[in-house]
């Protein structure tokens, strides 16, 4: 599903230009649970804007379900992101003005979605994630932990192949946290590629795969033995 060869990032840092990742090969399988870990400025935030399509590599290839995404013009590239992938950011990103629903319902309506369809899909997204009684709520008037859930419900509203989901428990208390991985790990169950990027280690072993990065390069890379009660 998502394969990296050789993959280099640089940004320029005034007279120098800094590496954000060396030389990164990675493979990704369809259906896993993947925490990529490591400490800030490790180049782990770096390569999930390359795999999420927000950023290209300098040099090397990913491809994303079978097709080199170096091929792709701004345009194609703007349909993958909407089709096939979801986001869920520390931030939640909600637009303050709007319920809910309507938060929910608008990368269809980027999508084109028509407003009927979109609602319906809307309202199954926040039942999913235990908002059905919140959907005309707007985010002022909802806990931290339920609007990361609307931001998990817009990413699901799409039905994207893989979610990506930046510190998404970051701004959360204990207890919201592990409410959200527990929604992460049912999503993975029916399906879904889940990719978390996170400092945390107790984060981290709520996914099958952890990935270390340190200094731009992967460190480590190994299965996780699952002993969180179900």
């Amino acid at each position: 599903m998502i394969v990296l060869q050789g993959v280099c990032k640089s940004y320029a840092s005034q007279h120098t230009q800094v590496a954000a990742l060396r030389a990164v090969n990675l493979v990704i399988h369809s259906s896993q649970f993947v925490a990529i870990v490591g400490p800030s400025g490790s180049g782990k935030s770096t390569l999930m804007n390359i795999i999420g399509l927000l950023e290209l590599p300098d040099s090397g290839t990913y491809s994303l379900l079978g097709r080199n995404v170096s091929d792709l013009h701004e345009d194609q590239l703007a349909f993958v992101r909407n089709r096939y992938l979801g986001f869920v950011f520390q931030s939640f990103n909600l637009i303050p003005r709007l319920t809910a629903l309507q938060n929910v319902e608008l990368p269809m309506a980027y999508a084109g979605v028509s407003s009927t369809l979109r609602r319906s899909r809307a309202a199954y997204a926040l039942e999913l994630v235990g908002l059905k009684d919140r959907i005309f709520h707007r985010p002022s008037q909802l806990s931290g932990g339920q609007q990361q859930r609307v931001a998990i419900a817009r990413a699901i509203s799409t039905d994207p192949v893989i979610i990506i989901a930046d510190e998404p428990t970051g701004s959360l208390d204990p207890a919201s946290a592990r409410d959200i991985m527990e929604i992460f790990r049912k999503l993975n169950r029916n399906g879904k590629t889940i990719i978390v990027v996170t400092h945390a280690q107790e984060i981290a072993a709520y996914a099958g795969r952890v990935i270390e990065i340190r200094g731009g390069t992967i460190a480590a890379d190994y299965n996780v033995e699952q002993e969180l009660d179900d």
